[in-house]
């Protein structure tokens, strides 16, 4: 389903036109396409790179690095959160998105993939306002060339229901993208009520959190915390703040927190809001260049 679907050639016109405002193609020439070539010309000056980073969420270091687009900026910044436990990390969109004049910053939460700490879906959620503060520092926008005014969250499966959680708790976040998003609280309610659920999600969660695995956490504590919070982690009862924001919602057809999501939004009169979902896998392997069409298409259409 598609809401308030525009036709796609004008879409990517006017994407284009985003990326000569943003300054991304140079006095020499039109821009090339970001999701399927490089600049057409380099600004010398400033040109693209990446920082490899770290910060503090609650005096733990997290591990980071910044994708810097090229030009004098100030850019906008996608903070790119990835999943549970975020073995596809989308780094094709961040290459995407840095090559249309967006800053892309991705980091591990606590506790997963090197960074302190230990991990907890609580954490993860003040992690994504660490990394909005961080960015939002005086020394990152001056250091990084960063438009403290213009962040974008995008997120993958857990990633995305941190997008959807932060995007409802903080009005200055204007748009979010999620992909085939988890809804973390519906499964910690269904887990209270069918013991079969129960048990495979925390087997699930098992998996990923046992010696050598990449999450540093308990896997029964995991589990605790998601059945106790269940209906206040659940996008669907934030809809009223999430009406307000414009919203990417990209999902596979196997989702079935799609159409619920989607129908609470509606309820809630949503203007902002763009859904499709897609016959693929939860990577979308099968459709790595429509997706990035898609977001970047959407990113600089809605958010700049």
């Amino acid at each position: 389903m598609t809401v308030r679907l525009r036709a796609h050639s004008s879409l990517i016109l006017a994407a284009l036109a985003m990326l000569n405002r943003a300054g991304i193609a140079q006095s020499s020439g039109a821009p090339g396409d970001p999701v399927l070539s490089d600049p057409v010309s380099l600004d010398t000056v400033y040109p693209p790179r990446t920082e490899e980073l770290a910060f503090q969420s609650q005096g733990v270091r997290l591990n980071g690095f910044l994708y810097l687009a090229q030009g004098k900026g100030p850019h906008s910044t996608v903070i790119l959160l990835h999943g549970f436990p975020g073995n596809e990390r989308n780094l094709d969109l961040a290459q995407a998105l840095r090559r249309s004049g967006m800053n892309v910053l991705f980091f591990d939460y606590r506790g997963s993939w090197g960074s302190g700490g230990i991990f907890s879906f609580s954490n993860a959620l003040q992690d994504v306002t660490s990394a909005v503060q961080y960015l939002r520092a005086d020394s990152s926008v001056a250091a990084f060339r960063v438009d403290p005014h213009r962040l974008i969250l995008v997120g993958h499966s857990m990633g995305g229901w941190l997008a959807l959680m932060h995007a409802a708790a903080d009005s200055t976040i204007s748009c979010s993208v999620a992909l085939d998003f988890w809804n973390v609280g519906a499964d910690g309610t269904r887990m209270n009520q069918d013991a079969g659920a129960d048990s495979a999600a925390t087997a699930n969660i098992q998996s990923v959190t046992a010696p050598g695995a990449p999450i540093r956490a308990s896997g029964p504590a995991l589990a605790g915390e998601m059945k106790l919070q269940g209906d206040q982690w659940n996008p669907e009862r934030l809809a009223g703040p999430l009406s307000a924001r414009s919203l990417l919602v990209i999902s596979t057809t196997k989702n079935e927190s799609h159409r619920p999501l989607v129908a609470a939004l509606h309820s809630a009169h949503a203007q902002g809001l763009t859904t499709f979902q897609w016959k693929t896998d939860h990577g979308f392997s099968d459709q790595r260049i429509r997706l990035s069409r898609e977001v970047v298409t959407w990113v600089l259409g809605r958010c700049n």
